[in-house]
């Protein structure tokens, strides 16, 4: 798939997150978006996902413009799976229910489908066992995984991930790294945020570096971490690499 941002600027009152950044990434499974907190990943995710507008500026996805109207949007976000740190799952319904939900309501899935749909997701992620719980009974990152299953169940053109690993045990994160590395071998395109740079560098196409209001550099994952070009990108890698 393939992403443009055409001077994309978006604030937030007197701060500007993302400063007529101008950027293009083609890629056929993961692009993986990592910089500094507060440097615009999750502001550049939500632009993405049409959740929020730019101030000005285009962006372009697969080379269709995202419009601006709220009808256009809703008709986007329709098409796409999105994936926050905090879950997003209606704590009163049980894993089943929070996938069932989306897909009658949002979808027009009848009650029958829907389920059936669901179960079939739940039991990929070997999820099936808990369907019937609530996510105060799971684990975070069975948690995390129904959300990820939730966002794959509507069948999207691509997934947008806010580090989902943030807050996870190392079990827990491996297990749902585990499960966005299947989505990459069966053709899943994903854009996601992370911290986690082992998993960026051995499953990310491109790695791109999002740091004070632009994007600083963007390569493939070998070359990115193996020679980053900017003294940015350097003195990032070389903090969090160090130990």
């Amino acid at each position: 798939m393939k992403v443009e941002l055409r001077n994309v600027t978006k604030a937030f009152g007197t701060n500007r997150v993302l400063d007529d950044v101008s950027f293009e990434a083609e890629f056929a499974h993961v692009l993986a978006l990592i910089g500094p907190s507060g440097g615009g990943k999750s502001t550049l995710l939500r632009l993405l996902a049409g959740l929020d507008r730019p101030d000005s500026g285009t962006i372009l996805v697969d080379g269709i413009a995202l419009e601006r109207s709220e009808e256009s949007l809703r008709l986007y976000r329709r098409t796409i799976g999105t994936v926050f740190q905090a879950y997003n799952l209606f704590p009163h319904l049980s894993a089943r229910d929070n996938v069932v939900l989306p897909l009658v309501e949002v979808h027009g899935l009848s009650k029958a489908a829907a389920a059936a749909r669901a179960d079939d997701v739940l039991q990929r992620f070997q999820l099936i066992a808990h369907a019937d719980k609530q996510p105060g009974l799971l684990s975070g990152g069975q948690r995390q995984r129904v959300a990820i299953a939730r966002a794959l169940a509507i069948e999207p053109k691509f997934l947008l991930l806010d580090e989902p690993t943030s807050a996870l045990d190392p079990e827990m994160t491996a297990e749902v790294l585990d499960v966005i590395a299947e989505l990459r071998t069966l053709g899943q395109p994903i854009i996601l945020v992370t911290h986690e740079m082992g998993f960026a560098r051995q499953s990310a196409d491109l790695v791109a570096f999002v740091a004070d209001g632009g994007i600083r550099e963007c390569a493939p994952a070998g070359t990115f971490f193996s020679n980053p070009t900017t003294p940015e990108t350097r003195k990032f890698l070389e903090k969090i690499l160090k130990y």
